[in-house]
């Protein structure tokens, strides 16, 4: 399996366990794996539940800014890549 870069976390909501990521190259859509990496973040999860400007949606593409539901804990900073089978 490889990576590809997806963009940045920018706000990491711990209530709903919700990170806002700004995509900066490749998409991001429903289903997706992802690998969130930073200086102490180091997980995959798979993308079930995203939203841009409160309302669902099911991909997003460079430029956009997107909120999506995690496992985990995020932090800002940390970058985001996409799993994609070799």
């Amino acid at each position: 399996m490889s990576e590809r870069y997806v963009g940045t976390v920018t706000h990491y909501f711990n209530g709903p366990g919700v990170a806002v990521i700004q995509v900066a190259e490749s998409g991001l859509a429903l289903g997706d794996q992802v690998h969130i990496v930073g200086h102490t973040t180091d997980f995959a999860d798979r993308v079930e539940s995203m939203e841009m400007e409160h309302g669902r949606v099911e991909h997003a593409g460079p430029g956009d800014e997107v909120a999506i539901k995690l496992g985990a804990r995020a932090r800002p900073h940390d970058q985001v890549f996409k799993v994609v089978p070799d």
